[in-house]
């Protein structure tokens, strides 16, 4: 089973000849299969058909461990408990139960997807792998799943466990980050899923890249796969799979100021699109290309404010926030503005509205907004 460091375009030919000389049935779906009876974790998602259940999760494990995921799917279910439910829904009320997560666009997209399937689809997701693909938000993963967990479609499902495991098993050295990958992997995955049983043939696979292939430490003493495994037979577990992305991290440095009016109450104000958290309330903001002291900060609203009897109450540490391709710097600066100053400060930067403390909690927040409003007893 030597096929490392074959050119890509000439590695599909060769592992499928491999493929039908070792028989995969036999020596890998078949092993797989008997391993995930073993050990499966109860997952709610997987003692249903509803395509809906199978969706939302997905969507929700996207980027996000199981372990974290659960108690968002099972929140998520219980407020909405049909797609057409979720598509009736404000999306204020989505992106609030989806704050934490991250990936905001994923919510987003979720509840546009739900409209679609009811306004397009009677509420009824499409039974098949290519129809689901032209759903807003549902990449080829999502709709594999989809069509093999609801529908028995015998389609294979690719994520980062799958790469994983079939890297290690057949010694591949394409580059996972680059997107030709998929449809190596997807071409290579077809051929040894079982045709009796792709659902359960795609369950097994990914739970044990989840569980036993894993990214360190891979339990290779008690693999039912290590007769065919190439990295296993050379000790190149940490060589596989072979990931690299050169990522720019952008740098932004962010002044919020919490401002609060006499009643006790914030301004906050919906983040604008075109930028991170679209859609998620956050605080008046001063960006520049440093962290500033409040006295450096050349803002026009935030100089009118301090010269009309607004109180500086207080001056955060420093926040570093990581998001995938930027890192945010951020000071918190609490205000306490006058009426006097307020008056032509809200009438200019209308977007900005005073809620008290209980509406506050109530909305959709970046978890840096809402950690800091914890910590700070608001």
């Amino acid at each position: 089973m030597i096929i490392q460091k074959i050119l890509p375009h000439k590695i599909l030919p060769l592992i499928t000849k491999v493929i039908n000389n070792l028989d995969s049935t036999k020596h890998i779906a078949r092993p797989l299969i008997a391993w995930y009876a073993q050990n499966q974790r109860d997952l709610p998602w997987r003692h249903t058909r509803d395509p809906y259940h199978i969706w939302l999760s997905e969507i929700i494990l996207q980027q996000t461990r199981v372990q974290q995921g659960l108690p968002y799917y099972q929140r998520f279910i219980a407020a909405f408990p049909t797609v057409r439910i979720l598509s009736e829904a404000k999306e204020e009320e989505v992106l609030r139960l989806w704050q934490g997560l991250g990936y905001y666009s994923r919510a987003r997209n979720l509840h546009a997807c739900a409209k679609t399937v009811v306004q397009e689809h009677n509420g009824r997701f499409p039974d098949n792998f290519k129809d689901l693909l032209k759903l807003k938000g549902i990449g080829r993963y999502t709709a594999a799943a989809i069509a093999s967990f609801a529908f028995g479609e015998v389609v294979p499902v690719v994520d980062g466990n799958v790469y994983r495991v079939l890297a290690r098993l057949f010694g591949i050295t394409t580059n996972i980050a680059q997107p030709p990958a998929f449809n190596e992997f997807f071409a290579l995955a077809s051929e040894l899923i079982d045709p009796e049983q792709p659902d359960t043939f795609n369950q097994a696979i990914m739970e044990f890249g989840a569980m036993h292939c894993t990214p360190q430490k891979p339990l290779c003493l008690y693999c039912p796969l290590q007769a065919v495994c190439y990295a296993y037979q050379h000790s190149m577990q940490k060589d596989f799979p072979v990931k690299k992305k050169a990522t720019k991290v952008k740098h932004r440095y962010f002044h919020y100021f919490i401002i609060l009016n006499p009643a006790g109450e914030i301004l906050m104000r919906p983040r604008p699109a075109g930028d991170i958290w679209r859609g998620l309330y956050d605080f008046y903001l001063v960006e520049d290309n440093t962290l500033l002291d409040t006295d450096a900060i050349k803002d026009e609203g935030i100089q009118q404010l301090m010269a009309k009897n607004s109180i500086l109450v207080e001056e955060s540490e420093v926040y570093k926030h990581q998001l995938t391709h930027q890192l945010l710097h951020v000071k918190f600066f609490v205000l306490q503005a006058s009426e006097q100053a307020l008056q032509t400060f809200t009438a200019e930067r209308s977007q900005l509205q005073a809620f008290n403390p209980a509406e506050t909690l109530a909305l959709p927040k970046p978890v840096l907004i809402k950690n800091v409003l914890e910590k700070l007893n608001f």
